[in-house]
């Protein structure tokens, strides 16, 4: 589990280049939205049967890894 991040994939061709589910067309995004929407992973993985759990926790430490950069304060 130290970089599940590689499950997350960015083809052009795919989905506008969005970040997505091992090259399937199921973005992150959405997989986010359905966590927001309160869904359970067991939720999450009856809605997309393709994804297996270990996406699910990608989807988190990916949005989470694009989201720590430094702040520089003036």
């Amino acid at each position: 589990m130290d970089d599940l991040t590689v499950r997350i994939t960015v083809d052009p061709g795919k989905c506008g280049g969005k970040p997505c589910i091992r090259g399937m067309r199921i973005r992150v995004i959405d997989v986010l939205d359905l966590l927001a929407q309160g869904l359970t992973d067991s939720e999450i993985l009856e809605e997309l049967p393709d994804l297996e759990e270990a996406d699910i926790r990608a989807s988190v430490l990916y949005a989470r890894k694009r989201m720590d950069h430094a702040v520089i304060a003036v």
